[in-house]
């Protein structure tokens, strides 16, 4: 039985007991938007509290994920099972809240501590009839992000960074009042977690992830979480190369190639961070000489830095390493792929943790630009490569088992000649070759 046939087998027990059950949420307006309903969260009116137990005991495990505030689940199952309540900000944070639970406070009532009209919707399961007490489904139909309540709305600095997700993933507009509420909200008191999860949904979910960045901008509400992205506004590029402007307008269209390439990313979180941080060091490297020249050397190293002090504030230290590898090397391939030295090639894609993330990441780099090329051949030359490279590393190499045959204790010695005997592969000098080598040079010292 699925999520949603455990649903409604609940709504037929609860409606038997009186009380009428709702998908409610997400699931509602994803139905309407005609796209796939992946959460199944059903909100229960009318019957109390020991009922609703009582009904779900009988038809499985229940697990009160938050009893005290009205949610249950049903082991096996991804169902979010909630009565109707009340919510009234106790604090700053996105979790302070005091939870009134009130199974006859009216659909209406209910709605009104949802965040947007489209996801204040509620639809009988068993009926089919949609209770839209704000107007949800217009604004749905008219791709607009409304907030439903003035007072409820401003008590949770965290539906800032939801609005804005939203208008990225539906690519909707954000309604001018709703900008106008979240632009005088303090965010600085949320936790990092509940900020990286909206802007994984933006990077992750969205066709056009800049919409995120660019209504938070609107918003005037980048500083807080996002001062990175907010300096990059104003930076110069070359206007040959970057007809585009900024940086700011650069960062934004690659991460909107990003988003068409994900799909075929090892790493698709780490390849979209990557994207967004790449150029971060501009910032700080950026100069323009007395002819008007601009130029930003070295500016990948910088980013690197700035990039590692942004995932250590969002604590994503899982995915650190992968990120500041492609924001290191992103310029790398687009600078080398026609060069002579087969061995620079060879070195730069053992060099990566992931390659072939990095050769998605320096396509978007090179397309996010207002000047269109065609970026096909570069990418065909670049894989190419990495065919060879591939081919490359399945060739014997030598190993410490060749070492001790050569007389060599293990030791520090080891590690070294296991990266010399590396550095001589990656320019092709056969397994023999490189025995012969490193036997010559252990010879030499042993007579020294």
């Amino acid at each position: 039985m699925n999520d949603m046939d455990m649903a409604i087998k609940i709504a037929k027990q609860v409606s038997k007991n009186g009380g009428q059950t709702f998908l409610v949420g997400g699931c509602v307006r994803d139905e309407i938007l005609g796209k796939e309903i992946k959460d199944v969260d059903i909100e229960v009116h009318n019957i109390e509290v020991e009922k609703l137990l009582e009904i779900l005991s009988s038809l499985g495990e229940v697990k009160k994920i938050g009893a005290s505030f009205g949610v249950f689940n049903l082991k096996g199952y991804d169902i979010d099972i909630a009565m109707p309540r009340k919510e009234k900000s106790s604090g700053r944070g996105h979790r302070d809240f005091e939870i009134y639970v009130d199974p006859f406070i009216g659909f209406k009532e209910a709605a009104k501590r949802r965040d947007f009209t489209m996801n204040a919707l509620m639809k009988d399961i068993l009926t089919g009839e949609v209770i839209d007490s704000f107007g949800g489904v217009y604004d749905l139909k008219n791709k607009i992000i409304r907030h439903v309540n003035d007072e409820s709305f401003c008590e949770d600095p965290l539906r800032v960074f939801r609005a804005a997700q939203f208008a990225s993933r539906f690519d909707f507009k954000i309604d001018q009042k709703t900008i106008d509420l979240s632009s005088k909200m303090d965010l600085s008191a949320l936790a990092f977690e509940r900020v990286f999860e909206e802007l994984k949904k933006a990077l992750l979910k969205s066709d056009k992830p800049s919409v995120f960045f660019e209504a938070l901008r609107y918003m005037n509400q980048l500083s807080t979480w996002f001062k990175e992205i907010e300096d990059l506004i104003g930076v110069k590029q070359p206007k040959e190369h970057h007809p585009e402007g900024d940086v700011f307008n650069h960062t934004m269209l690659v991460l909107n190639q990003a988003a068409k390439l994900r799909q075929d990313a090892k790493d698709p979180l780490a390849f979209m961070l990557a994207a967004m941080c790449h150029d971060f060091g501009k910032v700080v490297t950026t100069k323009i000489d007395e002819n008007g020249k601009v130029t930003s050397y070295k500016h990948e190293l910088e980013s690197v830095k700035i990039t590692e002090a942004f995932l250590d504030r969002l604590n994503k230290v899982n995915l650190k390493k992968e990120v500041l590898n492609l924001v290191e090397l992103h310029m790398k391939p687009n600078q080398m792929y026609n060069i002579a030295k087969k061995k620079s090639m060879m070195k730069l894609w053992d060099k990566a943790i992931c390659p072939e993330d990095l050769i998605l990441l320096a396509r978007a780099d090179s397309l996010g630009r207002d000047k269109i090329h065609d970026y096909d051949e570069i990418e065909k030359i670049l894989r190419a490569s990495l065919e060879d490279y591939k081919n490359l590393m399945k060739k014997p190499q030598i190993t410490g088992k060749d070492l001790i045959s050569l007389g060599l204790k293990p030791g520090e010695q080891f590690s070294e000649y296991i990266k010399f005997g590396h550095k001589l592969h990656l320019s092709g000098v056969p397994k023999e070759e490189v025995l012969r080598h490193v036997s010559a040079d252990i010879n030499k010292k042993q007579l020294l």
